[in-house]
């Protein structure tokens, strides 16, 4: 290899690892915004962020970039970053939209019994893993649950396009929502309940039933933590 196929390939190497430290460095600040440890209103800087990532303030930049382009946050020279706080009536629409998704999904996998059924088969299996992490305690299991019985509803629509707006919706909602529903004990009873209604009626073939029972069941959960 001569020094000019040598220098292109160290660019390339140096371009990559940017690129990878940009992404890591996004996901991180992303994570910290959803969980409430970065929350709205308040200021990060990119020093601040490199340091505690241990990488350079470029990589950082560009995860900042695409945070701003995304509405997670405000970029001001010199001073850093605002997190972007939620907006009135912000949760309301995200349940609006989600509930407008997921029956959208449902009505497409009621059109054919056997996709039903197997929707049904694997929304039951998420169920028992929500119940034993109910069991065990487990708060992350118990998140990670609730989002793979929606996400899975979603997923059987095959809808790319709308599958996409749905990671999106759910991300703004963890953002409002968090870990905190699943301290309290006295709701996931009713969650898993109504995850067990919403089963049955994909297997009913009730899109309007369904409708109805997710928008119910969502507010429901919101309602009761925030009272």
């Amino acid at each position: 290899m001569n020094t000019l196929e040598s220098d292109i390939a160290a660019s390339s190497t140096r371009a990559v690892d940017t690129r990878s430290a940009a992404e890591i460095a996004y996901q991180v600040v992303k994570q910290r915004i959803l969980d409430g440890e970065l929350p709205g209103g308040s200021m990060v800087s990119e020093g601040s962020i490199a340091e505690s990532l241990g990488m350079s303030r470029t990589p950082v930049r560009e995860a900042f970039l695409s945070l701003q382009a995304e509405g997670w946050m405000r970029l001001y020279p010199k001073r850093g970053a605002l997190i972007a706080e939620a907006q009135p009536h912000e949760l309301e629409d995200v349940v609006d939209a989600r509930v407008l998704i997921e029956t959208d999904s449902v009505r497409r996998v009621g059109r054919d019994s056997e996709r039903a059924q197997g929707l049904v088969a694997i929304l039951t299996a998420i169920i028992e893993r929500q119940r034993a992490a109910f069991v065990e305690q487990d708060l992350d299991g118990l998140a990670e649950a609730d989002t793979a019985f929606h996400a899975a509803i979603v997923e059987a629509g095959e809808n790319a396009l709308l599958g996409g707006f749905f990671a999106t919706l759910r991300d703004r909602q963890r953002r409002m929502v968090t870990r905190s529903l699943w301290r309290r004990e006295d709701r996931t009873p009713q969650v898993l309940a109504d995850h067990e209604l919403l089963a049955r009626l994909i297997g009913d073939r009730d899109p309007d039933a369904f409708e109805v029972a997710l928008a119910r069941h969502i507010r429901n959960t919101h309602r009761d933590l925030l009272s």
